[in-house]
């Protein structure tokens, strides 16, 4: 190397790249409060090592299956970026893997999240993981670890992208895989609290081509606007499921997320059963409605597109179902029969008139998986 070359070349450094480590440690110590608050048993919820500990056996189990699931919020956090709306995109990531842990039987334990940004910026980080704290206190489950990836290039300005991963626990032999389910029992549906996770790309299509103003407000509910009701977090049914499950009373659970009803009741309807489901025995919610209104979707399009208003459906016996709407209504959940598992090809039909957003719709819809 010359003279010339060394006089011109100058000393770079991680943060001229676009990477700041002192950013990334500021963080860190930001949440650990967070963190720490979602401590249970089996997990110390310390933050800092190159991984974290979860011990079943102080969890109270004796011979545990463990159950894993990731998932992340789709589509969803660009509303939720657009509009700085960042506090509750952390339940939703929290939601869509705990709610598909518990359909399985399993108690969520643990859970790890990672958030990908081009530029860190810690106010936007602090409030997206005081959401995920939020949502794994609501769940039961510790938040034991994660990684933010700062990645200039990868991003556009003020985007970022965000995965979870949990990881839950049953004992042996009282997983819940679909295999008592069988024709006469009952289908019951809880209530889902908005559009939940899914859905998302055609909800920005519609704002988009519909020139929604979304800090208006929502013409179903003037209460609100239309934005806090697109972006209310998907619900965590959990603490009200668990001790169902563990009464013995639940034959099998669906997590009504993409693909819907007709997509998502088949996954736990075995061979020779087929659920049917009356979609008069609910009203639409008015945001449903105002969705099926706004780009003319057909009702079958609804019924695999959006949870129409029932986040979670269980199956059960016909003996049970009072009790555990009882208990569903002492839980806080709004729950109700829907329909009923009858012998047939294994699938799911969605029939009924139900109102939406006050009209009338015909539903005539079949899946069969």
């Amino acid at each position: 190397m010359t003279e010339k070359t060394r006089q011109n070349t100058s000393s770079y450094t991680y943060e001229q790249a676009g990477v700041s480590i002192e950013a990334g440690n500021a963080l860190v110590k930001a949440i650990g409060p967070l963190v720490k608050a979602t401590a249970r048993a089996g997990a110390d919820s310390e933050i800092g090592g190159f991984g974290g500990f979860f011990d079943p056996k102080a969890a109270g189990y004796a011979d545990p299956l463990l159950v894993a699931a990731n998932d992340g919020v789709g589509t969803k956090l660009k509303l939720a970026i657009d509009h700085d709306r960042h506090d509750t995109v952390g339940i939703d990531l929290v939601a869509m893997c705990v709610n598909d842990l518990i359909v399985q039987g399993a108690e969520p334990l643990f859970f790890l999240d990672y958030f990908a940004t081009g530029k860190l910026e810690n106010g936007v980080a602090e409030r997206v993981i005081a959401g995920i704290a939020a949502g794994c206190t609501e769940a039961g489950c510790a938040l034991i670890g994660g990684e933010t990836a700062e990645m200039p290039g990868m991003y556009a300005a003020g985007d970022y992208d965000l995965a979870g991963f949990c990881v839950g626990a049953v004992e042996r032999g009282e997983q819940l895989t679909g295999d008592r389910v069988t024709p006469g029992q009952v289908l019951l549906g809880i209530a889902s609290s908005g559009v939940h996770s899914n859905g998302y790309s055609l909800v920005r299509r519609l704002a988009k081509d519909k020139m929604w103003q979304l800090d208006a407000p929502a013409p179903f509910d003037e209460s609100c606007a239309l934005i806090d009701a697109l972006i209310e977090p998907t619900r965590i049914y959990v603490k009200s499921l668990l001790p169902l499950i563990r009464s013995g009373r639940i034959a099998a659970l669906a997590h009504i997320t993409g693909g819907g009803l007709l997509e998502n009741i088949p996954r736990v309807m075995p061979a020779g059963a087929h659920a049917r489901v009356d979609a008069g025995a609910w009203d639409q919610p008015g945001l449903m409605g105002f969705l099926q209104d706004q780009g003319n979707i057909a009702a079958a399009e609804m019924a695999r597109t959006f949870n129409c208003g029932i986040g979670m459906v269980l199956v059960l016996d016909e003996a049970d179902a009072d009790s555990v709407l009882a208990d569903l209504k002492a839980a806080g959940e709004t729950a109700l029969r829907i329909g009923a598992v009858v012998e047939g090809q294994r699938g799911c039909t969605v029939t009924g008139g139900a109102g939406c957003w006050n009209r009338s719709q015909a539903w005539d819809a079949q899946h069969l998986a």
